[in-house]
């Protein structure tokens, strides 16, 4: 199968390492910044091509990668050539232009994933999978952690939240798909955040989700913890409770002068991406149904950007 990746920065590399270890999978890319786009042919040996068109000739699948602002702009431009298509999280900036993207998708019948890849991070499936069967009983507490140092982006623009919408948008939006999968429909939320407040630069977000069944959830997403990447999560039920922290599971730590990086111990089929864009290609190849719909993209996008509201005007928003 012929994957066209575009887009070429840190999530653009983090799939393209995943394809090379898919058989049959041949990998091109479309990238303007030309010393990115010698630099992924050199590590993956992918095919570069000048213009977005002929990637959409060439390739069968189309894989984006790209600021959250210009989702559309591609999205629309893969949906019009007919191509399948994975599109990362968010979905889209706004909720017009998400709906806009799922409608054209359906019309067109094109085949629509978006990457919400906490889904397939073997403790939050599994976590889920427990809390399902009854593990903590009834569901009272979630408490979730996400963040670490802030993520510059091409032109910095992770620090434009114009354009990314900050850490809500951007990384608490894991921890929303998560939870709404897991727990159920969201009845009303209360956010506070820093970013919200300055519209740029790294961002620190609370958010409390309260859902119809009665749960509480709290979700911390930061940009601005010097201590490196991490990510932990509580449930608390009427039986038990659940526990998982990445700083306290076995894992590669390295530690640099700019960063303090934990690799978990996984195989190279169990990678979280890996199991993520391998369901994507099944489901083209074999026509069924995507794990990851643009319904569900939509889902998680209303209430980062509920949140969002919450963290500006200081009021709870009701879903």
């Amino acid at each position: 199968m012929k994957v066209g990746v575009v887009g070429t920065g840190g999530m653009g590399n983090a799939h393209a390492r995943q394809y090379r270890k898919m058989p049959g999978v041949e990998l091109g890319y479309r990238e303007r910044n030309h010393v990115r786009a010698d630099s992924f042919k050199d590590t993956f040996g992918a095919t570069y091509f000048e213009s977005i068109d002929a990637l959409l000739d060439w390739a069968d699948v189309i894989d984006i990668c790209l600021p959250t602002d210009v989702h559309p702009e591609y999205a629309h431009k893969a949906i019009a050539a007919g191509k399948p298509l994975f599109l990362e999280k968010p979905i889209a900036r706004t909720i017009v232009e998400a709906e806009e993207i799922v409608e054209a998708a359906a019309k067109a019948g094109v085949t629509l994933m978006i990457g919400h890849v906490v889904r397939f991070f073997p403790e939050f499936a599994l976590a889920r999978k427990m809390v399902l069967e009854g593990a903590v009983g009834k569901p009272a507490a979630i408490r979730t952690r996400r963040g670490g140092g802030a993520p510059k982006g091409s032109l910095g623009w992770f620090m434009d939240h114009e354009r990314s919408g900050g850490v809500l948008l951007d990384l608490a939006i894991h921890d929303f798909d998560w939870l709404q999968w897991t727990f159920g429909k969201v009845k009303f939320l209360y956010s506070r955040s820093l970013g919200a407040q300055t519209g740029q630069g790294p961002d620190y977000a609370l958010t409390t989700l309260t859902f119809e069944s009665g749960a509480v959830a709290h979700v911390e997403a930061t940009w601005m913890d010097p201590a490196g990447f991490r990510t932990m999560f509580d449930i608390a039920g009427s039986e038990g409770l659940l526990e998982f922290d990445s700083r306290k599971t076995p894992a590669l730590k390295t530690v640099t002068t700019e960063s303090t990086v934990y690799e978990p111990s996984l195989a190279p089929d169990e990678d979280p991406y890996y199991l993520e864009l391998k369901s994507f290609l099944d489901a083209v190849e074999n026509g069924t149904p995507v794990p990851i719909t643009g319904e569900d993209g939509l889902v998680a996008l209303r209430l980062s950007l509920a949140a969002l509201e919450s963290a500006r005007t200081g009021q709870v928003i009701t879903l």
